[in-house]
């Protein structure tokens, strides 16, 4: 019964994501913004709903361990499954934005805002708002940002009629398939692995945060074959921003967060170390085969420790 609940769940996720990057670029064309902005703000939060629902339940359960570990684990999912397996599978992603320039810092500030509010081993609830204050600062940024770019949308809607109620409907449709596909996805995965002997640190660092990054996943490739390069870096740097910012900061809100650094040493490493390659290659404009395999060694490197260490 389990695997035919993973199965819909994961049809759910499909069918949800292309209803919404359709509609977000319907909204794209109609107020003639970017699709980088699109994807980094309403696609990205909305995709990223999933890890917060899971660590603000963690968080509630007094369980910290898990909200953390979801969030490290869904950022290294990110980036290096989702873009990895983007780069492998597209044969030309050429952004017409600037990444390196304009964006990539945004990786960066709350990975190092993490590091420094974990530093004393724990987040508290003060910090939590902190961390909503900096996605704020970044939703800001990027609006007065929107209006300075032109021509990044997909112009093949642009024959239909824009209307919002239709458009509304089918982006409130497709949430709804995403959240609660990744939701019985996680839910249904989860059973099946504690049936097979899983640990819970497993399924709460690997299992639970790839659940929670197949919206992610599936947004992209639906814009990938689409040829919508800036949407989809636009997508995982907001995607990255919202887990760091409103869902560890939602969660440390709702139960402060105890954080054992030789505890997630290895795992906090290893999501800075994504987030590091993101910039690299924005900065060296790599979006190419090679890598997406380097973006995919460093999956291999968390699962292998994972595994090793927790089974």
């Amino acid at each position: 019964m389990e695997y035919i609940v993973f199965l819909v769940s994961m049809s759910a996720l499909i069918y949800g994501a292309n209803y919404i990057i359709i509609e977000s670029e319907r909204i794209a064309l109609h107020f003639n913004i970017s699709s980088f902005v699109i994807g980094a703000t309403l696609i990205a939060v909305g995709t990223s709903l999933p890890e917060m629902a899971a660590s603000i339940a963690a968080s509630s359960a007094g369980k910290p361990d898990m909200a953390v570990a979801n969030v490290l684990g869904s950022v290294t999912f990110n980036i290096s499954l989702v873009l990895g397996i983007i780069f492998l599978l597209s044969k030309n992603l050429n952004p017409k934005r600037d990444l390196f320039q304009n964006d990539s810092a945004w990786s960066l500030f709350p990975v190092i805002a993490f590091i420094i509010m974990a530093y004393d081993g724990v987040i508290e609830m003060f910090e939590g708002f902190v961390f909503l204050a900096l996605m704020c600062g970044y939703l800001l940024f990027l609006s007065k940002d929107a209006k300075a770019i032109e021509g990044e949308v997909n112009t093949d809607l642009i024959k239909e009629k824009f209307a919002w109620t239709k458009t509304i409907i089918f982006l409130l449709l497709g949430f709804t398939f995403v959240i609660v596909g990744a939701n019985y996805t996680i839910e249904s995965a989860s059973t099946i692995a504690r049936g097979l002997g899983v640990s819970e640190w497993v399924i709460s660092l690997l299992l639970i945060a790839f659940g929670t990054s197949l919206p992610e996943l599936v947004v992209s490739i639906a814009a990938a074959k689409k040829g919508n390069a800036d949407m989809i870096i636009g997508n995982i740097i907001g995607s990255n921003v919202a887990n760091f910012t409103i869902v560890l900061g939602s969660a440390a809100i709702v139960n402060p967060l105890n954080i054992d650094f030789s505890k997630y040493g290895y795992d906090i490493i290893i999501a800075v170390a994504s987030t590091v390659m993101l910039v690299f290659i924005t900065a060296n404009k790599l979006y190419n085969k090679s890598a997406g395999i380097a973006l995919l060694s460093i999956i291999v490197l968390m699962l292998h420790n994972s595994l090793k260490t927790f089974f």
